[in-house]
């Protein structure tokens, strides 16, 4: 497919506003309360950062997708962080909506070193020599830096010098936001539609596997070590909502592979259908069973 105004403007562009959101409701004591919350902060982190690619290159491996694009895709999505909308997810689902917001903000700094290292690794196995092009770590992360934290960075010192406009912007922001996903999204399986279901029969169960399992993992996790019930469904929409956009960014934009963007947008797809089922099953009857954090 060739670049068009979808990849080349609409995508950046939902990238930014989506970000420049995010920032908007950060404060700097967000990136503090690892402190406070050291044991759910250290279970989100390393579900997010570690479990998930992992996690993703065994369902690979057992489900042997044939396709080395779409491999690689689902590998660029598991090297995300978390974005808005598993705040959001969280914030409904009855979680510690403290909790994700600081989740979301230190695994998006890290992020931006561990994703050029996981999908150089991605590339590598799935992909045959001379078919691929390494992304260069260092412009790597300078790119992922500019199209992710200085968004966030603009958003945290809009709300440091205008509290109020910031708070009365945050609501429109996160539904042009959440609107500019969806048209993304959409964008990238109508244009591949084709591709998509010819492949779907093989990437849909990877993909939903990778939803459901990170999912329960995350929950899981955080129960064993008896967290509470709001901070174990914070980790669970963490560890398996993931910042499509950005997954669909660096697919078409940084590595220029707009196949790879398919494994993004239907897991982005997947997600906000188990996420509704989270959602629903947060809200209908589940208590909230407090535990030593």
């Amino acid at each position: 497919m060739e670049t068009n105004y979808l990849t080349d403007i609409m995508l950046p562009l939902s990238l930014a506003i989506i970000m420049l959101g995010m920032g908007l409701s950060l404060v700097p004591y967000d990136f503090k309360r690892v402190a406070l919350y050291p044991k759910a902060a250290t279970i989100g982190l390393i579900n997010q950062l570690v479990v998930l690619p992992v996690v993703g290159f065994l369902l690979l491996l057992l489900f042997g997708l044939k396709s080395p694009e779409l491999a690689v895709g689902i590998m660029i999505l598991a090297a995300c962080p978390g974005g808005p909308t598993s705040n959001l997810i969280s914030h409904i689902s009855r979680g510690d909506t403290a909790l994700s917001i600081t989740l979301t903000a230190i695994s998006s700094l890290v992020a931006v070193v561990t994703i050029p290292l996981i999908v150089n690794l991605a590339l590598a196995y799935f992909m045959q020599q001379g078919e691929y092009i390494p992304l260069p770590v260092f412009r790597t992360i300078i790119s992922l830096t500019l199209i992710t934290l200085v968004p966030v960075s603009i958003g945290m010192i809009i709300r440091s010098k205008a509290v109020r406009f910031a708070e009365m912007m945050n609501k429109p922001v996160k539904i042009i936001s959440g609107l500019l996903l969806f048209i993304i999204i959409f964008g990238v399986i109508l244009e591949n539609r084709a591709i998509i279901i010819s492949s779907f029969r093989e990437l849909g169960p990877v993909a939903l596997s990778l939803n459901v399992v990170m999912l329960l993992i995350g929950f899981m996790s955080a129960r064993i070590l008896r967290l509470n019930t709001s901070q174990s469904i914070t980790i669970s929409v963490e560890s398996g909502i993931q910042n499509g956009t950005l997954g669909i960014t660096i697919a078409s934009i940084l590595i220029g592979n707009d196949v790879m963007a398919i494994s993004p947008a239907l897991y982005s797809l997947i997600m906000f259908m188990t996420a509704g089922i989270i959602i629903a099953w947060a809200n209908l009857g589940l208590k909230k069973v407090e535990a030593p954090g």
